[in-house]
């Protein structure tokens, strides 16, 4: 797909495709390029792609072959993660236990979300391929609503992925009939419903998609406190407000979308599941929020079921006294595992003003001691206030990784009890009375 600039056409030089694998390591000297069929892939997919459209120069596809060795490496696949039209991932066990793949996951669906957030619309960039066979209902939190395609390519791919067609002879015809169809979808995404480009992410230092191997499943519970568009004060204006709290959008300038909902998308695009509840609608002093979730675990006293727990809190939101008060009951009960965000758009005129700065003063009164807890990591601008909708995205990862860190460090493990067994003594042979005679090591 082409664009205008200033009456003439521009073309679309971005790659087509990016393919996202897990290396396989190597079995041994002398056994070959253990990614071999994976690069077979790739080559099979950038030639049918050039028969399907009439591009010359500009490259077909990206793969990281060999990169990770190689300086540059991170700012090449960060470059092409923000600049590639489809991202096509290789499943198979491994791919979900590789952080590289995770980052690169979490890289492209970024991309998705600020798409979906200026108004772009959902669009289907992902082209997920089975490289081998994967248990589709065992995916990541994270990819679940991605769609496998299941029927087109017959039985065959099902049960043994592309890496069974190219490695068995006969069935050759079979994984030449695939990789068209998939050439054929990529192209389609990627000239009928292009995505955006992205400023390029530093991959280093960007958060993987997949829990690390090993780790259960991974929950948090979010709770939004803010006002709605019928209960903020008049001269504060309603432009950021909704029905209720979940419908909160400060960020109205450079996004469409409350941002909720964009928190629970980016949450789960980290493989967790995800609770969200309007504050109002909850029991602060409960497990709800303190101990984490609405969905926890019943409390024994001890304030350590459940799971991570974040507020999403207005500033404004503290002006109502019922509110306040209920806030003030949360911070004094919350966990170490559980935190807040504060969002505070710089391009919001009356939170730079006088009235803006009073409020901020009395939400420090509110959550004193949440807040002090923010300021003592490295994302402190959590809870000095979140300027922009880019830095909220940078911040909200690192925040949630922190809970998930202290959760597993400072709660305490409460196991269901079991049957209790008698522990059975076992008999062995009878010995004589003991007696004291000669040390048989001749020592005293």
């Amino acid at each position: 797909m082409n664009t205008y600039e200033r009456g003439r056409v521009v073309p679309d030089n971005r790659p087509y495709f990016f393919l996202s694998y897990a290396h396989t390591p190597s079995s041994g000297p002398g056994s070959g390029d253990p990614n071999h069929w994976v690069h077979t892939l790739f080559k099979d997919l950038c030639k049918d792609i050039l028969e399907l459209t009439a591009i010359d120069d500009t490259p077909v596809g990206f793969i990281d072959r060999e990169m990770r060795s190689g300086a540059g490496w991170p700012e090449q696949l960060s470059l092409n993660l923000a600049h590639c039209r489809v991202f096509v991932p290789l499943y198979s066990p491994r791919y979900f236990s590789s952080p590289y793949c995770g980052r690169e996951w979490f890289a492209f669906t970024d991309r998705m979300r600020q798409a979906r957030d200026t108004g772009g619309g959902d669009i289907p960039a992902i082209v997920p391929v089975l490289w081998t066979r994967v248990d589709l209902n065992r995916l990541p939190e994270s990819v679940r609503n991605i769609q496998v395609e299941q029927t087109a390519f017959g039985e065959r791919y099902l049960s043994h992925g592309i890496y069974g067609l190219i490695k068995l002879k006969r069935l050759r015809d079979e994984y030449d009939e695939t990789v068209l169809m998939l050439a054929q979808r990529i192209v389609q995404i990627a000239e009928e419903t292009p995505l955006p480009s992205s400023d390029p992410r530093p991959f280093e230092s960007m958060p993987s998609a997949f829990r690390p191997p090993g780790d259960g499943p991974r929950r948090i519970h979010v709770s939004v406190a803010a006002p709605t568009r019928h209960t903020v004060p008049a001269h504060r204006g309603s432009d950021p407000y909704g029905d209720n709290a979940l419908k909160w959008n400060p960020y109205h300038n450079e996004s469409r979308r409350p941002l909720p909902v964009l928190a629970e998308e980016l949450i789960r695009s980290l493989d967790y599941q995800i609770t969200v509840s309007d504050f109002d609608d909850s029991d602060p002093v409960t497990a709800d929020l303190t101990t984490g979730g609405a969905d926890a675990e019943p409390d024994t006293g001890s304030g350590t079921s459940g799971h991570p727990a974040l507020l999403l809190v207005d500033c404004w939101s503290v002006l109502d006294e019922e509110r306040r008060r209920r806030l003030k009951a949360f911070d004094s009960a919350a966990q170490p595992w559980v935190a807040a965000v504060v969002p505070w758009n710089r391009a919001d005129t009356p939170c730079q003003g006088d009235e803006g700065q009073q409020v901020k003063a009395e939400l420090e009164r509110t959550l004193p001691s949440i807040l002090d807890r923010g300021r003592r990591t490295d994302f402190r601008i959590a809870v000095n206030g979140v300027p922009t909708l880019k830095a909220f995205t940078d911040v909200l990862p690192s925040v949630v990784a922190h809970l998930t860190r202290q959760y597993l460090k400072k709660a305490e493990a409460h196991p269901p009890e079991g049957p209790h067994f008698e522990q059975p003594r076992l008999k062995g042979p009878t010995y004589p009375p003991y007696s004291a005679g000669p040390d048989p090591r001749g020592e005293a």
